[in-house]
C-alpha cells in the first residue's frame, strides 16, 4: 500500500503501528467528508487549468463510487493505509492511474484532516444541538407540570426556602439555552474553511480557496495559511470546552436527580426500567444512568484539558502530536450526543411525588418569608432577621402552594417565564434547523 509519503522505504513495522495509533479507525467517520473536499479540490483544480474537464469528470465518478462503497460496508480503511486520505487517493490511483495521482496537487494532508475535521464538526454539533432542543422542549414540559408543585429549595443542601419542581426544571432549561449559545459560538469557529493552507505556508498556484469554502457551505475562508494550521487543536479544544458546558449541567441535573429519588426524600420516581438492580441486594434499584452520565461529563471536560496541553507549546506550523486531539474530539461529541439523549428519556419518565413535596415543606422553610413580611411592614431588616430566629419553633405552618404562587416577580415560582424560555427555544431552533439546512444543500449538489 502506497503512502502519500513514500520515497522508496518502509517503516519498521512497530514504528508503522505507534505512529498510525487508531487514526485508521476513526477515519471511518471522515469518508464522506474526504470525499466531499477532493471533489470541491479537484473543482477547483479543473477551473484554474490544472485539471482538464476529462480528468475532474473522472475523479468525482469515482469519489462518488467510494462513498458508496463505503456506506455499503465495500470501502474500508487498513492500518496499512494509514488514514482515510492515503486510502482514497489509493483507490483513485488504481481505478484511474495517472489521473488519480493527479488529485493531490497543491494539498497536503494537513489540508484534508483540517477540512475533514471541520466539515464532520459542523454535522455534529447540528444533531448535538438538536438533542439540546428535545431536551429542553422535554423539561419546559415538565417546568409546567411541576409549576405549581412546591418543594424545598435548597442552599448547602440544607433546606433554605420554599421552590417548585417548576423553577427547578426552568432552571435547566435556561441553561442549557445558553450552553446551545455556547455551542454557536464554536460553530462559527468551525465554519471557516482552512483548505489551501497546505503544510502552512500555501502554494505557488492561484488555487481559488473562496470557490472551495463556498462549494463546502463555509461561512468564510479562514485567512491565514499559517493560523489555519495552528488552529488544529485550539478549535477543536473550543468546541469540546462547549460541549463540556452542556456536560456539566447534565451532571448536576443528574446529581440532583439522584438525591430529589433517594427513598427517605422521594420528590420524583425515576422508572424501575430506568434502573438497574443489585447482584446481592434484592432490595437494590440503582440510578445508575445517572450516575453514569456525571461520569462521562468528567471524560469530556478531561479530553478539553487534554487537547490544549497537546497543543499549548507546540512550535508553528504542523506537528505530529496534532493527531492526538482528533479521538478527543470525536469521542467528546459521540459522549455528549448519547448522555443528551438519555436525559431527555429520564425527563420524560419521571414520576413527581406531589405530597412527599408538600410535605417536606415543613414550617422552617418559611423564616425567610417572614423575615421579609416584618422588614416590609417597618422593622429594621437586622432586628427582623433576630427575631424571627430566635423563634424559629413558633413558625407558622403556611399553604406551600400559596406560598410559591404569590411570588410573581419575573423568573419567581408564581412567575417561571416559561413562554418566554419557549419563545427564546423556537427562535434559536430556526437558526439552527436554517444553518444546516444550508450546509446539507451545499454538501448534496457536491455528492449528487
Amino acid at each position: 500500500m502506497v503512502k502519500l509519503w513514500d520515497k522508496g522505504y518502509e517503516l519498521e513495522e512497530g514504528i508503522e503501528e505507534f505512529t498510525v495509533g487508531g487514526d485508521y479507525l476513526l477515519d471511518d467517520s471522515l469518508v464522506k467528508w474526504d470525499v466531499a473536499g477532493s471533489i470541491a479540490h479537484a473543482h477547483m483544480l479543473k477551473d484554474i487549468g490544472i485539471l482538464s474537464p476529462k480528468e475532474f469528470t473522472e475523479l468525482k465518478k469515482e469519489l462518488l463510487v467510494i462513498l458508496k462503497d463505503h456506506n455499503a460496508g465495500k470501502f474500508k480503511i487498513s492500518r496499512n493505509d494509514e488514514d482515510v486520505h492515503t486510502a482514497i487517493e489509493n483507490r483513485l490511483v488504481k481505478r484511474l492511474g495517472r489521473t488519480g495521482k493527479r488529485i493531490h496537487t497543491c494539498r497536503s494532508r494537513n489540508d484534508q484532516v483540517l477540512l475533514d475535521l471541520r466539515l464532520y464538526s459542523k454535522e455534529e454539533i447540528f444533531e448535538v444541538a438538536e438533542a439540546v432542543f428535545q431536551l429542553i422542549d422535554t423539561l419546559l414540559g415538565f417546568a409546567k407540570k411541576g409549576e405549581k408543585i412546591p418543594v424545598p429549595g435548597r442552599t448547602h443542601t440544607q433546606r433554605a426556602m420554599p421552590s417548585s419542581v417548576g423553577l427547578w426544571a426552568g432552571a435547566y432549561a435556561e441553561s442549557l439555552l445558553d450552553d446551545v449559545r455556547v455551542l454557536k459560538t464554536a460553530f462559527k469557529l468551525i465554519d471557516q474553511s482552512p483548505l489551501g493552507s497546505a503544510a502552512s505556508y500555501g502554494v505557488p498556484l492561484p488555487i481559488n480557496r473562496q470557490e472551495v469554502s463556498d462549494m463546502l457551505g463555509f461561512a468564510k475562508v479562514q485567512n491565514n495559511v499559517l493560523y489555519a494550521n495552528n488552529s488544529r487543536g485550539k478549535i477543536e479544544s473550543i468546541v469540546i470546552s462547549a460541549l463540556g458546558q452542556i456536560m456539566a449541567d447534565l451532571s448536576k441535573m443528574s446529581g440532583d436527580l439522584i438525591f430529589f429519588s433517594i427513598p427517605e426524600i422521594g420528590y420524583i420516581s425515576i422508572p424501575d426500567e430506568f434502573c438497574t438492580g443489585s447482584s446481592i441486594m434484592p432490595n437494590k434499584k440503582n440510578p445508575d444512568i445517572l450516575e453514569l452520565v456525571r461520569a462521562k461529563s468528567e471524560k469530556v471536560l478531561s479530553a478539553y484539558n487534554q487537547v490544549i496541553n497537546i497543543i499549548k507549546d507546540l512550535p508553528s506550523g504542523y506537528n505530529r502530536d496534532f493527531q492526538e486531539t482528533k479521538e478527543p474530539l470525536m469521542e467528546s461529541f459521540g459522549i455528549t450526543l448519547s448522555s443528551v439523549r438519555i436525559m431527555t428519556l429520564v425527563i420524560e419518565g419521571l414520576e413527581i411525588n406531589e405530597k412527599r413535596c408538600k410535605d417536606a415543606c415543613v414550617p422552617e422553610i418559611f423564616a425567610t418569608d417572614a423575615a421579609i413580611e416584618l422588614a416590609a411592614k417597618g422593622k429594621p431588616w437586622r432586628e427582623a432577621y433576630i427575631e424571627v430566629a430566635k423563634n424559629l419553633n413558633s413558625l407558622k405552618e403556611e399553604d406551600p402552594v400559596k406560598n410559591i404562587m404569590k411570588k410573581t416577580h419575573q423568573g419567581a415560582t408564581g412567575n417561571l417565564g416559561l413562554a418566554l424560555a419557549k419563545k427564546n427555544l423556537e427562535h434559536s431552533k430556526k437558526k439552527v434547523f436554517a444553518a444546516r439546512k444550508e450546509f446539507e444543500t451545499a454538501i448534496e449538489k457536491i455528492l449528487g
